[in-house]
């Protein structure tokens, strides 16, 4: 999607005046990151808002053995690393393209000329926040309690999460291999996974593409 198409979908940008929505297209910035790459690495310095303007990435963390751990999925629509920007702390966490992406870069200056002009801003950061902190803590929850099923059920669920993830329908163009990677499993047990849920009418799948039936039950699972 084009950068005015991005902000038409992002419930912040339709809360501003329209001085603001001016400054912010003015100055956003964007960056195609190719399948694979990193649109940004942990312990960099966070420097921009970064919106999905384009494909897909993954948010995952490494500890010094080499072991990862997938945090979560962003589509097109979605907004990311505004807590980092907000206590002004390097990136903990990798962000990586799962395919051709293409990433708008909000100045982290006018991230903040938006904290202080704008109390709607605002309002939709609290929220971000919470539901932020109530999707980590469904992620433990599924890695502690649940099966291979429950994990991509809960990847899937949180690509369709109306808040993070704006604008986008019942439907996601997602291979079997991404949504391994999104749960951090191999695409084999995704693949057993997707047919555990369709099996169940949660989701159903056609080549590449991803339907959700249920939302609900996805996040119940």
């Amino acid at each position: 999607m084009s950068l005015d198409t991005l902000l038409a979908c992002s419930p912040w940008a339709a809360a501003l005046t329209p001085a603001q929505r001016h400054r912010v297209r003015v100055e956003l910035r964007v960056r195609a990151v190719p399948q694979g790459a990193y649109v940004s690495r942990k312990g960099e310095p966070a420097e921009s808002w970064l919106g999905v303007a384009e494909g897909l990435v993954k948010v995952h963390c490494a500890s010094p053995s080499g072991k990862r751990a997938t945090l979560t999925g962003v589509p097109a629509g979605g907004w990311l690393g505004e807590g980092s920007l907000l206590k002004r702390e390097a990136l903990r966490y990798d962000v990586v393209a799962l395919r051709d992406s293409r990433i708008a870069c909000m100045p982290g200056a006018t991230f903040r000329w938006l904290q202080e002009t704008s109390l709607p801003f605002n309002r939709y950061l609290l929220d971000q926040l919470n539901e932020r902190l109530g999707l980590f803590i469904a992620t433990v929850e599924h890695e502690r309690l649940h099966g291979i099923e429950g994990r991509v059920a809960r990847a899937l669920a949180t690509l369709f999460h109306p808040v993070l993830c704006p604008g986008l329908g019942p439907a996601l163009h997602l291979t079997q291999e991404e949504v391994g990677l999104l749960a951090g499993i191999s695409r084999q047990r995704a693949n057993a996974a997707l047919k555990v849920l369709e099996q169940q009418r949660l989701v159903r799948i056609d080549y590449g593409i991803v339907h959700v039936l249920e939302l609900e039950g996805l996040r119940r699972y």
